[in-house]
């Protein structure tokens, strides 16, 4: 069995408002066999759209290779627009060495509870995913289980928005569940009926342009 661990530490600058929350980079991460066009950092498969899709909200210019370039562009980025980033899966364990959330077994979870009190200027959660089997937000609602609490409903159409009040504090956290950053979720953006009402608007729309769209009302309020 494969012990799929996280390969990255939480990043988290001084100032954070707003935390990206995914479950766990490709098992190549972990033991340290990059692809081309892979970056050594939180979200940096060649294969993911989290970055393509940043780059193009805010007119980056990104290196995608595997350099301390990259990297450092990467955190200027986070730091300058107070994002932060914390998985939250820690370790899992796999039969298949692939990255699926879905082959994720005994999984070992950060307490993202206990990371967010200590952090008081994060207001936000943006799980990179929604509540299917697995996902970043079906992990945290675990998570929140052990603490007694669970998320409030706030809007209900997709992207789905959640708060929660943390434990013996009055401090309020906003969470919104994007639609993934990953191919395997481009099926559920095709069947949304947003999508397909903007298709018909726009023929030469895609998958990435429609995630743009969703993810720039989160990242840029």
């Amino acid at each position: 069995m494969f012990i799929h661990s996280h390969p990255y530490p939480p990043y988290i600058p001084e100032g954070t408002t707003k935390l990206i929350v995914g479950t766990l980079p490709p098992p190549r991460f972990t033991l340290g066999r990059f692809k081309e066009g892979d970056v050594n950092f939180c979200y940096g498969s060649r294969d993911g759209q989290l970055w393509r899709i940043l780059d193009r909200i805010y007119n980056l210019g990104l290196l995608y290779e595997t350099t301390q370039k990259a990297i450092d562009q990467r955190k200027q980025f986070l730091q300058a627009q107070n994002l932060g980033i914390c998985d939250i899966v820690n370790v899992a364990r796999r039969d298949k060495i692939d990255a699926s959330d879905l082959g994720m077994q005994q999984v070992e979870l950060r307490d993202l509870v206990q990371i967010l009190s200590e952090h008081p200027s994060v207001t936000t959660l943006l799980f990179m995913g929604g509540n299917s089997k697995n996902g970043p937000e079906y992990f945290f609602r675990r998570l929140l289980k052990g603490y007694g609490l669970s998320l409030e409903v706030v809007s209900s159409v997709v992207p789905r928005e959640h708060r929660f009040k943390l434990p013996n504090s009055e401090r309020v956290i906003e969470t919104v569940s994007l639609t993934a950053p990953s191919g395997a979720a481009n099926r559920a953006v095709g069947s949304l009926p947003l999508y397909k009402e903007l298709k018909t608007k726009n023929p030469k729309m895609n998958t990435i342009d429609f995630r743009v769209l969703q993810y720039k009302k989160f990242f840029l309020s």
